[in-house]
């Protein structure tokens, strides 16, 4: 398993410290450290990583802030001596909860959890459907019926040929429940199903007759799905 990561870090020495572990386990290459929220989200949303090891507390934004702010959903890592923030962790759907100091052994648990979280996604990526909670019932939708997923703050539109379902949800919770053999953020907005896009234009792809926003950390991953050379 090959890894790709930044550091969000504002101290030097435990930055370092995760630059270590990380170049120790042979798995896992640091492309970027940054030491505040800002720089890393200018980063990040120019280029997909795999996994952010992230600190809470930093100058300015606090480590939270940039998970609001980036387009797609890497995993996620936090790093912090506070473990006030483990509810925030659980809520963002962190993959693990690191507190400082740590050990190699605990990191390299942390990075183990990555591995059995793809492994679980795989073995889910046959999933034909998926259940929404709609008007206060279960709605069974075939991934086959639906054209693209809409953010609306704290819910997301599905949106079909003939119908539209509105449901109290998150775009960067369902990242994780959707087939992704099926559907690709595209946006920070929008998943779609890859099958239903009939061309690309610009930056947008188009499906149904809709034009809808293609964000340029998704771009590169949206031509590779479409096979576009």
């Amino acid at each position: 398993m090959s890894i790709s990561c930044v550091i969000v870090e504002d101290l030097p020495v435990a930055a370092e410290y995760l630059r270590n572990c990380c170049e120790k386990s042979g798995d896992i290459e640091v492309l970027g450290h940054f030491t505040n929220v800002n720089d890393a989200v200018t980063f990040l949303n120019d280029h997909r990583v795999d996994l952010i090891f992230l600190d809470v507390e930093m100058p300015g934004d606090d480590g939270f802030k940039l998970l609001d702010r980036i387009v797609y959903s890497p995993k996620v890592i936090l790093t912090t001596s506070k473990t006030e923030y483990a509810y925030n962790a659980f809520e963002y759907h962190v993959t693990d909860f690191l507190k400082k100091p740590f050990t190699y052994q605990r990191f390299q648990e942390a990075i183990g959890k990555l591995a059995l979280q793809e492994d679980t996604r795989k073995k889910e990526s046959t999933d034909d459907h998926i259940y929404i909670k709609t008007d206060g019932k279960l709605v069974r939708l075939n991934n086959e019926e639906i054209l693209y997923i809409e953010s609306m703050g704290d819910y997301v539109k599905f949106v079909l040929a003939d119908k539209k379902y509105v449901s109290h949800n998150t775009i960067k919770n369902l990242e994780e429940k959707i087939n992704p053999a099926v559907f690709l953020k595209i946006h920070r907005s929008y998943i779609v199903n890859m099958k239903k896009v009939q061309n690309i234009r610009d930056n947008t792809v188009v499906i149904n007759g809709l034009e809808l926003p293609i964000s340029k950390a998704n771009r590169a991953e949206v031509l590779k799905r479409l096979n576009v050379i």
